[in-house]
């Protein structure tokens, strides 16, 4: 079951089930404890969504691969906004019930579409189905006004972390008689069982570790610019002259300064969609993460609120830049055997940012450090930016596996 969720088709009809199923379920929660745990349900659903992103890597050339991955990320932004522009109009009026509820549709529009999604050749190659796999790239083909190489499409992945990116186009289509069909050794059947032990090899390890951290850094930052925003809008946060008060007003402006602050994302994507495939992965990486710490370090001290409305704006455009990046970046580095698994461990461990980000964010501008706040998420930014520079591999223009 585990195989069928981390590797396939079906892991996304999962996630779009559980996440529509228990966030309707939570507009109706009777008490604040069952609405936590319905929303942790929901949190579950939400962190297989990288199921998408490693099934449609699949499709795209490499040489453009970078570029529409980025593309396929302009949703995730939409999203944001659409749901900023939800909340304005209907909490004031409904109140959170309706939120969460509206906020679950999209999830079963989601469903209609599952039949029209083909399956990952690579896991039908992966359980011996070479047919089936067959019969779907020569659909895809066909749809392209092109044919496939001639051939028998085989699968033997390979070992090495140089060799698995094969910049051949065909890599997959062997024209030598003999070749056909499937290696069935357990090598060649990944599983998401025995796709974990990758992690350890000695072409990996190192990847690993140092994504994890810069996952960790990224949603941290992530989510503590979206706070500051909330913390900072209009002046809501202030400490008084003793400086032990922290006083906040709410109104539209917080959903303004959200809504503008989120618009900021688009051209954080334009950027990365630009500098992605031109000069790597890598490099672009550790642009947007360092741009980042530029932007965000002025708000150490107390600006006023066209500053930092732009700062907080130039910020997100960077971090959402990095984001990008990085979810082009990791799927390629893993292979097939372990790519969801791998993308979906490191995504997890991530989410400890964005679990900490609160803790820390709100809770030294609560206490009038909102310098120490701000320098500390830059410190980890610029942790992030060297940790990237360390990875051995540069993906750009590779043939994944």
């Amino acid at each position: 079951m585990y195989k069928l969720l981390s590797i396939s088709r079906i892991g996304f009809l999962s996630t779009a089930v559980v996440t529509g199923t228990f966030g309707l379920l939570s507009a109706f929660s009777p008490n604040y404890g069952s609405l936590l745990a319905l929303r942790c349900v929901v949190g579950l659903g939400l962190g297989a969504g990288h199921v998408l992103s490693t099934w449609f890597i699949e499709f795209v050339p490499a040489a453009k691969r970078g570029t529409w991955m980025v593309v396929f990320h302009f949703s995730w932004t939409v999203g944001t906004i659409l749901e900023v522009l939800l909340a304005w109009a209907v909490m004031p009026v409904l109140g959170w019930r309706w939120l969460l509820a509206l906020s679950s549709a999209p999830c079963f529009v989601l469903l209609v579409f599952f039949p029209l999604t083909p399956e990952s050749p690579r896991y039908l190659c992966s359980v011996g189905r070479t047919m089936d796999a067959t019969v779907i790239l020569e659909k895809i083909a066909r749809m392209n006004s092109s044919s496939l190489p001639p051939g028998i499409l085989t699968y033997g992945p390979k070992k090495k972390a140089d060799k698995r990116l094969d910049n051949s186009e065909t890599a997959l289509l062997i024209t030598e008689e003999g070749n056909s069909g499937i290696d069935e050794n357990s090598s060649s059947k990944p599983t998401g069982i025995n796709a974990p032990r990758e992690f350890w090899s000695h072409d990996l390890i190192r990847s690993t570790f140092l994504l994890w951290f810069i996952y960790l850094a990224n949603y941290f930052a992530y989510y503590g610019i979206i706070l500051l925003t909330s913390e900072l809008s209009n002046h809501q946060s202030w400490c008084t002259s003793v400086g032990t008060n922290f006083m906040q007003s709410k109104d539209v402006n917080l959903y303004r300064d959200l809504l503008v602050t989120s618009l900021a994302e688009f051209p954080g994507l334009v950027l990365a969609a630009l500098m992605v495939d031109r000069i790597g992965r890598k490099v672009s990486l550790v642009i947007m993460l360092l741009m980042c710490c530029v932007f965000l370090a002025p708000l150490a001290v107390h600006l006023g609120q066209g500053s930092v409305t732009t700062l907080l704006f130039c910020a997100r455009t960077c971090i959402m830049g990095s984001f990008a990046v990085l979810y082009v970046y990791t799927p390629e580095i893993y292979p097939a055997s372990s790519r969801n698994t791998g993308v979906g461990i490191t995504s997890s461990l991530g989410r400890i940012g964005s679990i900490i980000s609160p803790l820390v964010t709100v809770g030294l501008l609560e206490n009038c450090h909102q310098k120490e706040a701000v320098y500390f998420m830059d410190l980890m930014l610029f942790l992030a930016a060297v940790a990237c520079t360390l990875i051995p591999l540069e993906t750009k223009g590779c043939q994944i596996q």
